[in-house]
C-alpha cells in the first residue's frame, strides 16, 4: 500500500532498524519504544488486521514471536515481555497494516496494560459467552 509506513520499511523507501527478515515477514526496532527493544513483526505484504493475515503466514508470525522475544529478553534482559496486537482504530491500532509488539517489561517500568477491568453483571457472563460459542461453530 503506497501511503503505509510498514510497506515503506519493507520497500526500504524509508529507514527501519530491521532485526529480522524472512521472505513473509520482518522484525525491526519500534521507533517510539515503550522500552528500549520494543520491536514490531509484520507480514510484508500488507494486511490491516490480525483477521486479513493468511493462515500460513500467521501461522510463521508466531513461530517467529517465540524467536525473536526470547532474543529481546535476552538483549536487553528484560523480566518478562508483553506480545500485543491492536485491531482496528477503536482498539488502539495506529498503523491500519497488521503488527505484533513484543514490548521488554521489568517490574519497575510502570507500564499498566489492565486494571480498570469492569466486572460482569449476574448472568451476562453466561449470555456472552454463548454469543461467542455461535460465531465458533
Amino acid at each position: 500500500m503506497e501511503d503505509c509506513i510498514f510497506c515503506k520499511i519493507v520497500a526500504e523507501k524509508i529507514h527501519g532498524e530491521k532485526l529480522y527478515e524472512t521472505p513473509n515477514i520482518l522484525a525491526f526496532l519500534d521507533i517510539a519504544p515503550a522500552n528500549y527493544g520494543h520491536t514490531l513483526i509484520i507480514p510484508k505484504r500488507h494486511y490491516e488486521t490480525l483477521f486479513d493475515i493468511p493462515d500460513e503466514t500467521l501461522k510463521e508470525i508466531a513461530t517467529e514471536l517465540k524467536h525473536i522475544g526470547k532474543a529481546v529478553i535476552d538483549a536487553t534482559g528484560a523480566e518478562g515481555v508483553n506480545i500485543v496486537m491492536n485491531n482496528k482504530k477503536a482498539a488502539g491500532q495506529i498503523v491500519p497494516h497488521a503488527h505484533f509488539h513484543i514490548i521488554p517489561r521489568y517490574v519497575s517500568d510502570g507500564h499498566k496494560f489492565f486494571g480498570n477491568n469492569k466486572k460482569y453483571p449476574d448472568g451476562e457472563m453466561t449470555k456472552v459467552a454463548q454469543k461467542i460459542k455461535k460465531g465458533l461453530v
